[in-house]
């Protein structure tokens, strides 16, 4: 099909499932290449779960592709990677520090075929949990949203902070619990949008063996300087994603899909979402 013919949302949905399928290519491919951890280290599986959990004692790199088609942006597409290292400090015997920094890039359409791209805020995310966690695990700590961005449609000009918390607990093959974060305004250059932002993310894992896990982790968003009625964004949704051990490198692949049950005028309905996550245990 000439792709005159195509929307720009159909040709970045095209390229959203040739990008899925090369991604699960390559896992189905390492199912027969990945190599047995060695006695001492951790298995997928384990690895899996320990990435699951928002304050896990592990170093990981994800990279998170986010293709927002439908509702307000039609058959265009905004596209938002997200770049996430989360990083455990050890304060002492005691207590962790889990630091999660989330790097946007952002590529939003601006009409007749253009788009902005750029840089978004950055979020820094920290939670202070138990060294030696309990069944119930909990982290709480502050959170920083920087003005950062470089993209005209996501500048806010806003220093933000807040709190952010986290509850999970990991029996047998789940890993559930909750995420909440609030970061209120602190600073802001003038004009809108001001960064008043609330997070809930709730998620359950099911991890089936040999790495691989079905996940449902939708991030219910509200914006307090919204008006009535466009505040909330409630998705529903979710996917399956493999934890493996390639050529000794540790790493998840996944993909997601969402849809917003509920959102403001201005947001897209629907989200296609890859993740790619480089992991780095700790050597015994």
């Amino acid at each position: 099909m000439d792709p005159v013919f195509l929307g720009e949302g159909m040709k970045q949905l095209l390229k959203s499932i040739m990008f899925a399928a090369v991604l699960f290519a390559a896992a189905m491919d390492a199912c027969g290449q990945a190599q047995t951890a060695p006695a001492g280290e951790r298995s997928a599986t384990d690895l899996a779960k320990t990435t699951q959990n928002p304050v896990g004692d592990i170093v990981s790199v994800p990279f998170q592709f986010n293709f927002n088609n439908g509702g307000a942006y039609k058959d265009s597409t905004y596209f938002n990677l997200n770049f996430q290292p989360v990083i455990p400090i050890h304060l002492n015997h005691k207590v962790t520090l889990i630091s999660r920094t989330i790097v946007r890039i952002d590529s939003v359409p601006t009409g007749n075929g253009t788009s902005s791209s750029g840089v978004g805020d950055i979020q820094e995310q920290t939670f202070f949990t138990p060294a030696r966690p309990h069944k119930i695990i909990v982290g709480v700590g502050p959170t920083f949203s920087l003005p950062t961005a470089t993209a005209s449609p996501v500048k806010t000009g806003t220093w933000a902070g807040g709190v952010s918390g986290v509850v999970l607990a990991m029996p047998g093959p789940f890993v559930v619990g909750s995420l909440f974060s609030q970061l209120w305004p602190m600073s802001d250059s003038g004009g809108e949008p001001k960064t008043d932002l609330f997070l809930w993310q709730y998620f359950i894992n099911y991890n089936f063996g040999k790495g691989w896990a079905l996940a449902t982790a939708p991030s219910i968003t509200a914006n307090w300087d919204a008006a009535a009625g466009q505040k909330w964004t409630v998705p529903v949704g979710g996917g399956i994603s493999r934890t493996l051990i390639f050529q000794k490198q540790p790493m998840t692949l996944g993909f997601q899909y969402y849809y917003n049950a509920v959102r403001p005028d201005t947001a897209s309905s629907t989200t296609v979402r890859f993740i790619f996550a480089l992991i780095f245990p700790e050597r015994p």
